[in-house]
């Protein structure tokens, strides 16, 4: 099979079966480009999830595109793309026109109600693999802990800060920690 075409229907298959946005696809990307595939690998994953966090898009079609950049260049992020987008975008388009009230349905309501558990699930399983593959040195560990520690209270006491400011913060200390450990260039070294 062309890469083109695996690129689209892997991410159309994540794209049609996946609820919950992207935190609950990232399991599902990582099983298919990680493990099954092997497109990238693991340190890609948590690289590509960690940039399409930090920039603008939905994180799943982030992901897709830079998996399908790394295998086909600009075709392959924009056939990723469009195999991410085009199952949702096609689901919804067709219940905007024939169905005026979705959610009103009793049957479709209270599937509803469970998906949301499984993607709560699914959310938690893309955080405690993360967090297993995470590198095992105690500056990440601890700025982990301190954001998750930050974000519980943020969410427990209801306080105005938005989670992209945390993240910068985190961005920042663990910036300032690196350049602060690094011994300086001399002249003549050859940075790695």
């Amino acid at each position: 099979m062309s890469i083109l075409l695996d690129l689209f229907l892997t991410f159309a298959k994540i794209g049609l079966f996946t609820f919950g946005g992207g935190y609950a696809m990232i399991s599902m990307i990582e099983n298919a480009c990680v493990e099954e595939k092997k497109w990238i690998n693991h340190d890609d994953m948590m690289n590509v999830t960690v940039i399409a966090e930090s920039t603008p898009g939905p994180i799943a079609i982030n992901c897709a595109t830079f998996v399908g950049f790394r295998q086909k260049g600009f075709t392959g992020a924009v056939v990723a793309t469009i195999g991410m987008v085009l199952p949702s975008f096609s689901i919804i388009f067709l219940i905007s026109i024939f169905i005026d009230n979705f959610l009103t349905i009793t049957w479709i309501s209270n599937a509803f109600q469970g998906i949301k558990i499984a993607v709560g699930v699914l959310i938690l399983d893309a955080a405690i693999t993360m967090i297993k593959k995470m590198h095992k040195k105690p500056i990440p560990r601890i700025i982990m802990f301190c954001s998750f520690a930050a974000m519980l209270s943020i969410n427990i006491f209801s306080w105005r800060f938005s989670s992209i400011s945390l993240m910068l913060v985190a961005a920042v200390v663990s910036l300032v920690i690196f350049l602060l450990q690094e011994p300086p260039l001399q002249k003549g070294d050859v940075a790695q």
